[in-house]
């Protein structure tokens, strides 16, 4: 009865553990306005210890791999990863969100299987990635993708200018798409590429001194 006992505080340790370092990742997602948030992340965490014990204890004297129902919580989560992926304006959004709640359900797995240090080291890790390198990573020089909306009248030429502006600030235009609004409006749809540590507000500036630019959206 004893060892019962000892087993069950056992479990439940694990899975406050589990939910102590998903609420720790979520928390900083959650700062972030991602939809999924400290509770999403404590179920998920807690979710995958439940289901790691359950393979580990609740099959116990059978001839079973509880390997088995690990690589199946792998293959869930992926699922639930994709809902968070979601495009606009040819952007893709979430993809940070969706490894984190991937990762998060292997912290889980690692504590349901009496990793915990490896549980919270990889806890420590991806709220260090989620929190300084999102900040740090301006120091790289590196490249990087926008999506502008403009309406802009018929008149002027202003696409020229539009042109002629991004080309003077080094800005390459990827994609563009043109489509007429009504009223006499073209809405121009552009994907371009940003020269490292561009400031978005300068060429906001710069297109708005055209009086034939009507709206702009980034």
């Amino acid at each position: 009865m004893r060892q019962y006992l000892l087993l069950q505080l056992e479990f439940l340790l694990k899975l406050l553990a589990a939910g102590i370092c998903g609420a720790v990742i979520g928390y900083e997602r959650k700062n972030q306005l991602k939809e999924a948030g400290i509770r999403t992340h404590m179920l998920v965490a807690m979710g995958a210890t439940l289901i790691m014990i359950v393979s580990k204890y609740g099959f116990f004297g059978y001839d079973y791999d509880p390997s088995r129902i690990a690589a199946q919580i792998v293959t869930g989560i992926g699922f639930l990863g994709a809902g968070m992926i979601f495009i606009k304006n040819q952007s893709i959004n979430g993809l940070t969100t969706a490894a984190g709640i991937w990762t998060t359900a292997g912290i889980g797995m690692a504590i349901g299987t009496n990793l915990y240090l490896a549980g919270a080291i990889a806890t420590l890790l991806v709220f260090i990635v989620q929190v300084f390198l999102r900040r740090s990573f301006k120091w790289l020089k590196v490249y990087t993708a926008k999506s502008v909306i403009i309406q802009v009248d018929d008149g002027g030429n202003p696409f020229s200018y539009i042109k002629n502006a991004l080309f003077s600030r080094n800005i390459e235009i990827i994609d563009l798409k043109a489509t007429r609004s009504g009223e006499g409006l073209i809405e121009l749809e552009l994907q371009i590429k940003l020269p490292p540590g561009f400031d978005i507000s300068e060429l906001l500036e710069l297109l708005s001194e055209n009086n034939h630019i009507k709206s702009i959206e980034v």
